[in-house]
């Protein structure tokens, strides 16, 4: 039973901070060292002295660093750049964002729910994590017995029995607006409706939730739970809530940019490929690659069905494209026995356990065959016309998972390929935070 609840949050106090705009920050996992040091520079209370404080010199440890984010986050509290809420609220979050020259606006709402490990319950992840990741994220948490930023979550639920109650209660308040670096906007209400709160929740209560982005801080929050198991604000996190019916719901493609297969050219591409694949070339350079991207995307855009079965691909060599289709589905079964039909289906399983694990590394023994990942076509012209560092050997365009892929995988305890899903846009940090301590 997923167990929602409204919490007293920690939102920084307008009146010290000035601008919202100079104090958020994207997600730490999506941040580079020349944004990390702009976002330093932007504001002496920015967000990112939390979430990724940087090394500085004179550090004894790697501790260090986690021990000085604490620091300013408790000195903001007492200070006033940080205010607490003065009670339980749910917070809705508008995300207003343009993509492909349509502008939508995906609509939830933050809270704070019970932990359960996965299988146990009705949260669901659908991606692999990294134990890099969470170690660092641990640390933080130890520190700092804060969320700074929540897990992004969906739910197959009607948006109007959920989101509906809490919109209605917020309708004709101010909300807190900020625009991002992508020109995302970003609105935040508090919503301390009892009656709002109450029917929110309690039309999530037998309904499962699907974790789309944020994997490593879930079971994060677990770890830290299974450490602190009498504390009882460490048995929740802070999740961002999703209906799956949302129109502002977009998965965008995450491209792949293969390197170790140095001095491959499209002659023996097509050849390694002709095996598995039905082969058509698609012709030299941007162009090519649009009309290879438009043979497996959705006509009709957002919410629809991509082609699983067709991968396009360049070979930075000679800049030719191939459009790749696969002939028999069923070499999947063979390769990946212990999944599941829709895990066998999805592009991204086909390119990593057929193309990469099975074609392009048995090619390539001398080498470790690695994938970089981009989302936009400007990022892939880029690798193949020589923009990149030069390492990269191969592109390949594959279509995004669907909301379905989601929660039919995820029901069934399985997870895909790392960055199979990409959900724009992110989620901001540093609009509210959620205390880890025993009195929150």
């Amino acid at each position: 039973m997923a167990e929602i609840e409204a919490f007293r949050g920690w939102r920084y106090g307008l009146d010290a901070v000035g601008s919202l705009s100079d104090v958020v920050a994207p997600p730490y996992d999506v941040i580079d060292p020349a944004l990390q040091e702009s976002l330093y520079a932007r504001h002496p209370a920015n967000v990112i002295r939390l979430i990724l404080n940087r090394s500085e010199p004179g550090d004894e440890s790697e501790l260090a660093r986690y021990e000085r984010a604490a620091g300013f986050l408790e000195s903001w509290k007492s200070d006033g750049v940080l205010e607490r809420d003065p009670v339980p609220s749910l917070y809705v979050y508008h995300q207003e964002f343009t993509w492909e020259d349509v502008t939508y606006v995906r609509r939830g709402f933050l809270g704070r729910i019970r932990l359960e490990e996965f299988g146990t319950g009705t949260v669901f992840p659908h991606e692999q994590t990294m134990p890099g990741p969470k170690a660092d994220r641990l640390a933080l948490w130890e520190h700092g017995r804060t969320c700074l930023s929540p897990v992004f979550s969906l739910y197959p639920a009607n948006s109007d029995d959920v989101q509906g109650p809490l919109e209605s209660a917020c309708s004709g308040q101010p909300a807190r607006e900020v625009v991002d670096e992508l020109g995302v906007i970003h609105r935040l209400w508090a919503v301390e409706d009892p009656d709002a709160i109450s029917a929110a929740c309690g039309a999530l209560v037998d309904v499962p939730v699907f974790i789309a982005d944020g994997h490593h801080r879930y079971e994060t929050a677990l770890n830290y739970k299974k450490a602190h198991p009498d504390v009882d604000s460490a048995g929740y996190t802070m999740m961002m809530m999703v209906a799956m019916d949302d129109p502002g719901l977009a998965i965008l493609p995450t491209h792949r940019l293969i390197t170790g297969v140095n001095g491959l050219d499209v002659s023996r591409l097509t050849s390694l490929l002709s095996e598995h694949f039905d082969v058509s070339e698609m012709g030299v350079g941007r162009e090519a690659a649009r009309a290879a991207w438009s043979q497996i995307e959705t006509v009709g855009g957002q919410g629809g069905q991509a082609d699983q079965a067709v991968l396009a691909l360049c070979t930075v060599s000679d800049r030719q494209w191939l459009l790749a289709r696969l002939k028999d589905p069923a070499v999947m079964q063979q390769l990946a026995p212990d999944h599941s039909d829709a895990w066998c289906g999805l592009g991204v399983s086909r390119l990593h356990s057929l193309l990469v694990d099975a074609i392009l590394e048995p090619a390539f023994p001398e080498s470790e065959v690695g994938c970089r990942y981009v989302h936009r076509m400007d990022e892939v012209d880029a690798a193949v016309e020589g923009g990149d560092d030069g390492d990269v050997s191969l592109a390949v365009l594959v279509a995004p998972a669907t909301l379905d892929h989601v929660r039919d995988i995820a029901s069934q305890l399985e997870t895909m390929p790392p960055k199979s899903t990409y959900f724009y846009p992110k989620l901001l940090s540093g609009l509210v935070f959620y205390s880890l301590n025993d009195d929150a």
